[in-house]
């Protein structure tokens, strides 16, 4: 029996704007898995981390100080594997990574589901968030073969569909906006949205059932106050396990 699972994105700028906010929204969408970018890394980071993860009903499945990204992960996940890469350093510029959890799910036939979920935020310069994407990719496919499941990569990429990054990613693994499209499409800002900076990409053979930032007025609201960026909430259905 395949499993749905709801993957939500979210740049969080470091908790920086209403902590609050950014957990009213994350409760209210009710995700299994949540990539996070910019979340804290200086004083009190683990437990501002922690703190988040509490309000938001989750916990953290996979992070680390540097790069300043985590994956959450809801009751229904249990969390077999967690690893957290640091990408190619480029001179002068914010370190870059990748977080990645490999979580299971039940089912009702007793054999459930398998996903490696990763979040990542690329740079804003060209030549460093390709390098970055080819980087990412390699460490996907590896961990493709050590745990036998399909992979979902979030985050903030910082260029739109089109641009090389988001093309090499899309060669790969499926846009799930362009796939399935739902709810609103730009991503960047919270408060003026006008470019589609964010993204989940998911495996072939994950289906796709939506994909967008979410509409609900209530959830909405809390946007501007939330944090710059607009969430991207993915419904997807997992292949069982074999």
């Amino acid at each position: 029996m395949a499993v749905v699972v709801r993957v939500l994105s979210y740049n969080v700028r470091s908790l920086r704007d209403d902590p609050a906010a950014v957990a009213r929204v994350v409760r209210a969408l009710e995700p299994d898995v949540v990539c996070l970018q910019e979340v804290p890394r200086f004083l009190g980071w683990r437990f501002k981390r922690r703190r988040l993860a509490r309000a938001c009903g989750l916990s953290v499945a996979s992070g680390r100080r540097a790069a300043g990204l985590a994956v959450l992960a809801g009751p229904r996940a249990r969390v077999v594997h967690r690893e957290y890469h640091l990408l190619e350093p480029f001179p002068k510029l914010h370190r870059r990574g990748l977080a990645v959890a490999v979580l299971e799910f039940p089912d009702g036939d007793g054999r459930g589901a398998r996903l490696i979920a990763a979040s990542t935020h690329l740079d804003l310069r060209d030549e460093p968030r390709l390098a970055h994407t080819g980087e990412i990719i390699g460490i996907l496919e590896r961990a493709r073969a050590a745990h036998r499941a399909p992979v979902v990569i979030a985050g903030d990429i910082n260029e739109q569909p089109g641009g090389a990054s988001w093309r090499t990613l899309d060669e790969i693994f499926q846009d799930a906006h362009a796939v399935a499209p739902e709810g609103y499409a730009a991503t960047f800002s919270s408060r003026r949205p006008g470019r589609r900076i964010d993204g989940v990409f998911a495996d072939r053979e994950i289906e796709v059932i939506g994909c967008g930032v979410p509409v609900e007025e209530a959830i909405a609201a809390d946007y501007p106050s939330a944090t710059d960026h607009r969430p991207v909430l993915a419904t997807l259905r997992l292949p069982a396990l074999v």
